[in-house]
């Protein structure tokens, strides 16, 4: 994005972030375009969202997405 006269994408892929527009925390997966790309924790589909929609998200929150990710892989197969 640079060059563009953008910000460039400030998430570090790995960290959580919540998504202001409506809450939802996503554990951050890169950058496509000009959105940074967000992944529930434990899993399912990424979503788009506006970089300046995306803000880090606190202790807390990072904690419940990380016990929610170790639940997940924690569950055996049926």
């Amino acid at each position: 994005m640079t060059g563009e006269g953008l910000e460039p994408c400030t998430p570090e892929p790995g960290t959580y972030a919540v998504d202001s527009r409506d809450g939802r925390v996503g554990r951050v997966m890169g950058c496509v375009g000009p959105y940074v790309q967000l992944r529930p924790p434990g899993g399912g589909a990424e979503w788009d969202c506006p970089p300046e929609s995306v803000q880090p998200a606190p202790p807390g929150v990072v904690l419940r997405a990380r016990v929610t990710e170790a639940n997940r892989k924690g569950r055996w197969p049926r």
